[in-house]
């Protein structure tokens, strides 16, 4: 069995860690794991940019890591970096400075890239499978925000990012309290409210069958719940009640009681408090805290796309999921959404030799057929527009913000003539826009297949003869509307594939 050695780098907003990590088929092992304490964010989220000697700190830190690198002989490492430099004024000049001090390039993560990475190494646990089939919250809480990620019957309600992060909240209220007691308050007050209105626009009034904490301390916090040192998984009732009675403590008998190895560690504070309200709030039976950090989901994201090891949990599912969510939230999920999607994936399976796309680009045009009347809950005339802003807002599981804007675009350009490169190169790449353009004429054909919403169609079929695309339906009905819409659509196919779609039509008499 073959053994990989790899490295994992996080700079995050307090600390700047690295995880050597051993991969095989079988498992990803921890080797070693090393933290130093760095708080980027204490400039980034109070002056908005990161003083000279913070950076000079980074920059040797980030030295000896590469020192330890080579010491193990990592046969490869990732850098990783979320909101304290995706917010800083001057990311971009350290960024440099890294890179010429250290040889380090650092990769820059989307808030929906870090909470996916992140939720990749709890997917990864055996237990998580059987959690979401029924009611189950996962709760990333970081420096800088937390994500909460509902599931419901083993699929995806909602993600939403929320800017309660434990350092944030640190910056803003700690120097403004007077006492601890008051600076507890503060932050229970804030977060309680910010998840009121969570629950009010997501959740439908049910409890949570089990809340899964990632985050620093959530391990320590649990198993310290019984006095034993037990497991990893809680009643949210004892947990609580464990909680008010640290409320009592200094921040030295709270790290004493932890056995932390930093005597007067802050944020300890936040994150409590911030447990504690999530727990009460989203009304969980149980707590679970598995004991992962975003540098094991580095590994794990690693270890699949190598194809080492082989997730058990399906993450197209929850990107899948979670897009028809937003469709019925915004009333647009329709029989006529499910027929589009099959059209568009049978369009795309049939042309594969033609547009050179992959697996993953067939999944964001599903998305795309999912979401692209979603824009109609708030205008009509305008939903094209509102439909991509919609997208462009929301998270979804599982996708970046550059997939985000393929979709997004794919759904715009369903409706409007493609624009040239140059108006669209601020947010898409060449590779970008190529892939929109060949998603959109596909969803343009597809779409027009099926303009009654009234799926006159059965037994479709698809294949090129030469220079057509040959689409063969049988029909009872007429479909003198769709032949016409169709026409029309096929321009834009023709100038991407140098292809022309045509219908082929069977009739079936009843």
């Amino acid at each position: 069995m073959s053994i990989h050695t790899f490295a994992a780098i996080y700079i995050g907003s307090y600390e700047v860690s690295l995880k050597i990590f051993e991969l095989s088929a079988k498992k990803i092992r921890g080797v070693d794991y090393v933290r130093t304490r760095i708080e980027l964010g204490k400039d980034a989220y109070s002056k908005g940019s990161i003083g000279y000697e913070l950076v000079e700190a980074l920059c040797d830190t980030l030295a000896e890591f590469t020192r330890i690198i080579k010491e193990y002989r990592v046969e490869h490492y990732e850098a990783c970096a979320a909101a304290v430099l995706r917010d800083a004024d001057n990311a971009r000049f350290i960024l440099d400075q890294i890179r010429i001090r250290t040889g380090i390039c650092v990769r820059v993560l989307s808030n929906s890239e870090h909470r996916f990475i992140s939720y990749k190494s709890v997917a990864m646990q055996d237990v998580f499978g059987a959690m979401i089939q029924k009611r189950a919250a996962v709760v990333d809480v970081g420096g800088a925000g937390l994500q909460i990620t509902v599931f419901s019957g083993g699929q995806v309600i909602t993600t939403q990012h929320l800017e309660l992060g434990t350092m944030r909240l640190k910056e803003q209220l700690s120097k403004k309290s007077s006492t601890l007691a008051q600076y507890e308050q503060q932050i229970e007050e804030i977060v309680v409210k910010e998840l009121e209105v969570f629950k009010a626009m997501y959740l439908d009034g049910e409890g949570m069958d089990y809340m899964i904490m990632i985050g620093d301390y959530s391990t320590e916090l649990v198993r310290r719940v019984e006095k034993s040192g037990g497991g990893d998984t809680v009643s949210t009732h004892r947990f609580i009640r464990y909680l008010e009675k640290l409320k009592k403590k200094n921040l030295e008998q709270l790290s004493e009681e932890l056995s932390l190895s930093n005597g007067s560690d802050s944020l300890i504070v936040p994150y409590m408090m911030v447990f504690k309200c999530m727990a009460q709030g989203l009304g969980a039976d149980a707590l679970w805290a598995p004991g992962v950090m975003i540098s094991d989901g580095i590994a794990c994201d690693y270890a699949e796309k190598n194809r080492i090891l082989k997730a058990a949990h399906d993450f197209d599912a929850d990107v899948l999921s979670a897009a028809q969510s937003m469709a019925k939230r915004f009333t647009s999920y329709s029989p006529h959404i499910d027929a589009l999607a099959q059209m568009s994936l049978l369009i795309f399976d049939t042309m594969k030799k033609v547009h050179g796309l992959g697996k993953r680009e067939r999944l964001l045009l599903q998305v795309a057929a999912i979401l692209h009347d979603c824009g109609k809950y708030i205008s009509f005339a305008n939903g094209p527009q509102a439909s991509y802003d919609i997208i462009m807002a929301s998270e979804i599981i599982g996708l970046t913000h550059v997939e985000r804007e393929i979709i997004a675009s794919t759904v715009f350009y369903n409706s409007y003539p493609l624009a040239d490169y140059e108006e669209v190169s601020d947010r898409l790449d060449n590779d970008g826009y190529l892939t929109v353009a060949k998603l959109s004429a596909v969803l343009r054909v597809a779409n027009a297949m099926d303009r009654s919403h009234r799926q006159k169609f059965q037994n479709v079929r698809a294949a090129i003869r030469g220079k057509e695309l040959v689409i063969t339906i049988e029909t009872s009905e007429d479909i003198a509307l769709e032949k016409a819409l169709f026409d029309a659509k096929t321009a834009h196919f023709e100038s991407v594939f140098s292809i022309r779609p045509v219908i082929k039509e069977k009739r079936v008499y009843h």
